[in-house]
């Protein structure tokens, strides 16, 4: 990778339109600190480029979608043919149809599929249905799981100071505070505790979402089948948000990777190769709450959107799914992502720090602490400060990686894998020189 260099006169200009014209000069979300934003020119493969012509080896990947890397040739290719057709219709279309049909027959809770543009949107109808199909409101969510953005999930993500279970905290500004009375909120990996909240509180639920590996915690194999057999028992649906992981840890998702299958699942990233698209999907008995034959009855759930289904969008999504279907394509992915994870495990060794590397092969992160991260309490032990540096660090060698995960590629190659395995050995030592720091707050 060529030596870094400054930003160019014209990346200026573009930073300081983005500060005038957007709060705070983001998107929302992900951000990179202000001395080292950039602005994209364009992507390929493993790889961004910016406008100063800098080049970066990318584990953002779009925050996930692209698992095949920027610009891949079969999606561009079956995207360029769809739009000759039209970009969008409000109506049925061939693309929409095969993708809903595809994500049936891979996913294995999935008999109907709705689709939606986001994945909030996904979870958010997710929620609506299954409070339909029980009538009843409260739901239960676990501590540090992240939902998306509308009201219910943003409660209990990331809270600094964690109430008692099962007590909400909510996560940002701006959040009714009649919402906290309709969320409960239980521990991750701990089945006892979620055990005597359910067991407690069975008869308001309607329903319990849940990441089945959340964030970036993977979950204890009894605890996930173990939250699955008292769900049934009581009769109140399980949600899967596998906004993250479906088609990515496997290609029926999370569900037959952990052999625990849900009654709703919420999807997104993958499933729209990179455009705005995702879905809820499900029992056949919960999603007939959005068939408009039960329009004008308490039956029915409303759920539109202008660009539902969009044929674009799904076409991009099937040729990203027909890649993935290709013999040995899982075992690349989960192959190159281990020795991208066990290369920064092992830097943090050489280097000294205490550092847990937690997720799996296709999406990790590290910690600085020397607590197990079974749980989101245990990432409130982590050193933040550290791991800010780490992440600027990553930036000034030329390696970006979004502010609390690695998204692993299947583009990425050897060389991708090598230049990433030194910036890591240099990064950590480099902070290993400097005097530690004292932040304990989530990283």
């Amino acid at each position: 990778m060529a030596q870094r260099a400054g930003r160019s006169p014209e990346e200026d200009a573009l930073l300081e339109k983005a500060a005038r014209l957007l709060p705070g000069g983001v998107l929302g979300g992900y951000s990179v600190p202000r001395d080292l934003s950039f602005v994209v020119r364009e992507g390929r493969g493993p790889r961004l480029y910016d406008v100063s012509g800098r080049e970066y080896i990318d584990y953002v990947l779009g925050s996930g979608p692209l698992v095949l890397g920027h610009a891949h040739p079969a999606v561009v290719g079956a995207v360029e043919r769809q739009l000759s057709r039209g970009t969008t219709y409000f109506q049925l279309s061939e693309p929409t149809l095969e993708l809903a049909e595809e994500i049936c027959r891979a996913v294995p809770c999935a008999e109907q599929v709705r689709f939606t543009s986001s994945g909030s949107e996904a979870t958010f109808f997710a929620l609506r249905i299954a409070r339909a199909f029980t009538k009843k409101d409260k739901i239960l969510k676990f501590e540090g799981g992240f939902h998306g953005t509308h009201d219910y999930s943003l409660m209990s993500v990331g809270p600094r100071s964690p109430k008692a279970f099962p007590a909400p905290t909510p996560d940002s500004a701006g959040i009714p505070h009649a919402i906290q009375d309709s969320v409960l909120v239980a521990p991750f990996n701990d089945l006892a505790e979620t055990e005597a909240i359910l067991a407690a509180h069975h008869q308001d639920l309607a329903a319990v979402i849940m990441e089945p590996f959340q964030r970036l915690i993977a979950p204890q194999r009894e605890f996930l089948h173990g939250v699955r057999e008292i769900t049934r028992r009581h009769g109140i649906p399980l949600i899967f948000d596998e906004i993250v992981t479906g088609f990515r840890f496997a290609y029926g998702g999370a569900q037959e990777y952990y052999g625990v299958v849900p009654d709703l699942v919420a999807l997104g990233k993958i499933i729209g190769g990179g455009f705005a698209l995702a879905a809820v999907a499900g029992r056949r008995d919960i999603m007939r709450h959005l068939a408009p034959d039960l329009d004008g009855t308490p039956e029915f759930v409303a759920q539109a959107g202008t660009l539902n289904g969009n044929p674009v969008a799904a076409t991009a999504g099937l040729a990203t799914l027909a890649e993935l279907r290709k013999p040995g394509t899982y075992a690349r992915l989960f192959a190159t992502g281990a020795r991208v994870k066990a290369a920064l495990e092992e830097a943090a060794r050489g280097a000294g720090l205490p550092a847990q590397v937690a997720g799996e092969a296709p999406v990790f992160e590290i910690y600085f602490t020397d607590r197990p991260i079974t749980d989101y309490r245990a990432t409130l032990t982590a050193d933040r400060q550290r791991h800010s540096a780490f992440t600027r660090a990553l930036l000034e060698r030329g390696v970006v990686k979004a502010s609390q995960k690695f998204y692993v590629s299947l583009a990425h190659g050897e060389e991708d894998v090598r230049q990433t395995t030194e910036a890591f050995t240099a990064a950590l030592r480099a902070m290993a020189e400097q005097q530690p720091t004292n932040g304990r707050t989530p990283s």
